[in-house]
């Protein structure tokens, strides 16, 4: 085989094996702005500049790299805007709502880390600029008031052994019949099962839903009451690695260091919300998370991970 042969094949196949590792993230396009990257929770924005014919030749492609970097802050500024916020609210209208806020918010995009120049050969330059969500973005735009709502208590209800909802309150149990008590690996429709071991976090897996990623999401019952979200949460940690983590695989995210070792997965039911960013679990799942949460308290760290196409 000759060489410029073998050199193709070895191009091709290094296409082939990059490829699965461009889909893994969980990224969002806003607009022609910039991209989210929801898994490593990181925003990225490009700019280009031109240099200025005005200036001294020497000066000319220190311009344009200030003038690149102009673009890309505002691009980046556009990017966080267009991020949702929680399921019924964008940052672009929490900003509207308070000049703090949003003069907080430009001040943070300013600390951006430019990770990409290129040298155009028309002597224009591209720059490639970074942020991370968490932080002091978080902080910015999170509620000041987070927590502070008494801890998840074990769901009152056991489960029917044999439909896995909760079981009617002041409704006798039958002689013989053991109720279940919410642990385990659940799917819509099933009965919970046994699992051992504490659980250090929960993964709702929500693929075909239509859910979409936002800073501040809630998992809801069916009746619409608040299993998680920001009332239940610290708000250090929410700021630290950001309220819930994303993925598209269920098995990858078993093994993320934020739910490891031993997550309890849950179904979801659909996703909720203008912006479609909150769960909606069954009862039965609800009861499970409750159950688990109040012994182990994951949720309060926010070990929480959702699972999305």
């Amino acid at each position: 085989m000759k060489i410029h042969q073998m050199l193709v094949i070895g191009v091709i196949l290094m296409a082939f094996v990059a490829t699965p590792a461009l889909t893994q993230g969980v990224s969002q396009q806003i607009g022609n702005a910039g991209v989210v990257d929801w898994s490593t929770q990181m925003l990225r924005a490009t700019g280009i500049g031109s240099p200025n014919p005005n200036m001294p030749e020497t000066a000319q492609r220190a311009g344009a790299i200030e003038a690149a970097k102009r673009v890309a802050l505002r691009n980046l500024l556009e990017t966080i805007q267009g991020m949702n916020l929680d399921s019924e609210t964008t940052v672009r209208n929490y900003m509207m709502e308070s000049d703090v806020v949003t003069t907080r918010v430009r001040g943070i995009a300013r600390n951006f880390t430019v990770v990409d120049t290129k040298y155009m050969s028309d002597g224009s330059i591209e720059v490639t600029v970074e942020m991370p969500v968490t932080g002091a973005l978080l902080d910015a735009l999170l509620p000041s008031s987070m927590g502070g709502a008494l801890g998840l208590a074990p769901a009152a209800q056991g489960l029917c052994p044999l439909c896995g909802q909760p079981w009617p309150a002041g409704r006798p149990v039958p002689a013989g019949v053991t109720l279940l008590q919410g642990t385990g690996t659940a799917q819509q429709g099933q009965v919970p099962q046994q699992q051992s071991g504490a659980y250090t976090g929960l993964v709702i897996e929500a693929k075909g839903l239509g859910l979409r990623p936002a800073m501040s999401p809630k998992i809801l019952d069916e009746s619409g009451q608040e299993i998680y979200g920001s009332k239940y949460v610290s708000r250090e940690w929410a700021v630290q690695i950001g309220m819930v983590g994303y993925d598209k695989d269920v098995n990858r995210a078993r093994n993320n260091d934020r739910v490891t070792d031993n997550p309890l997965v849950v179904k979801a039911l659909k996703a909720s919300g203008d912006n479609k960013a909150d769960v909606v679990v069954t009862s039965a799942n609800a009861a499970m998370i409750q159950n688990a949460a109040a012994s182990q308290n994951f949720l309060d760290k926010c070990r929480v991970m959702f699972i999305v196409d």
